[in-house]
């Protein structure tokens, strides 16, 4: 064989799959993700934010009260501009602002209702809301995946109850954490914990999930009757 024939007939370069995807099972070394770590995709689109709830709800309801007081307001100050009496609540509100203390407790109850729908307001606005949807890392620029947190836990529990040794488990997932109480009726505790780790680490990795979840098992015996 020619050296051109050799060279046109030689090996291709291969990306070689690390141990355990090509027959779908997790490398031995990778038990739990134990640490958080930054939402970020591994295909560069920068980071993976949480989905923001609409709030149309609280929105809406802020809207009308805000509307109403502000028109029944300007209506009476029209009509007092007009010569005309202003309305009885109005003028009793004056009185008793000008007769009350600032430390009477009709006056500090509505203030300390004022600051705390104030701040939860506030905080309704900063925040993103949709605590049970867990952002997936995106597959495109322009896609964006979600998971209900109740859907990953049940994925994690059918992952466990196949676990050899396991008779009943309960998964809790939390934004950064997920818990899971499993009970054992044969086997060692150790063994089934570690076969928990490995089993559930590798159904952690397989949600996709953008921000790792730090995994907690449990592991106890049948109470007794």
């Amino acid at each position: 064989m020619s050296d051109e024939d050799a060279e046109r007939t030689r090996r291709l370069p291969t990306l070689d799959k690390p141990p355990g995807e090509a027959d779908g099972t997790a490398p031995p070394d990778a038990d739990t993700p134990a640490t958080d770590t930054p939402a970020t995709d591994t295909d560069g689109h920068g980071r993976v934010r949480r989905f923001r709830s609409a709030r149309r709800v609280p929105a809406a309801l802020v809207a009308l009260v805000l509307l109403a007081a502000a028109g029944l307001l300007l209506y009476d100050v029209a009509a007092t501009r007009a010569h005309r009496p202003a309305m009885t609540w109005r003028r009793w509100l004056a009185r008793e602002l000008a007769t009350r203390h600032l430390d009477n407790p009709w006056v500090l109850g509505p203030a300390a209702v004022a600051v705390v729908l104030g701040i939860w307001l506030v905080v309704s606005a900063v925040t993103p809301g949709l605590r049970q949807v867990l952002p997936m890392r995106p597959a495109a620029p322009d896609i964006r995946a979600g998971l209900d947190r109740a859907a990953a836990a049940l994925v994690l529990r059918d992952r466990a109850m196949e676990v050899s040794g396991v008779q009943s488990v309960r998964v809790a997932v939390s934004r950064r954490k997920a818990t899971v109480r499993a009970v054992s009726h044969f086997r060692e505790l150790d063994e089934v914990r570690a076969d928990l780790d490995t089993s559930l680490g590798a159904g952690l990795r397989q949600l996709g999930l953008a921000h790792a979840l730090r995994l907690t098992v449990h592991v106890r015996r049948p109470k007794k009757r």
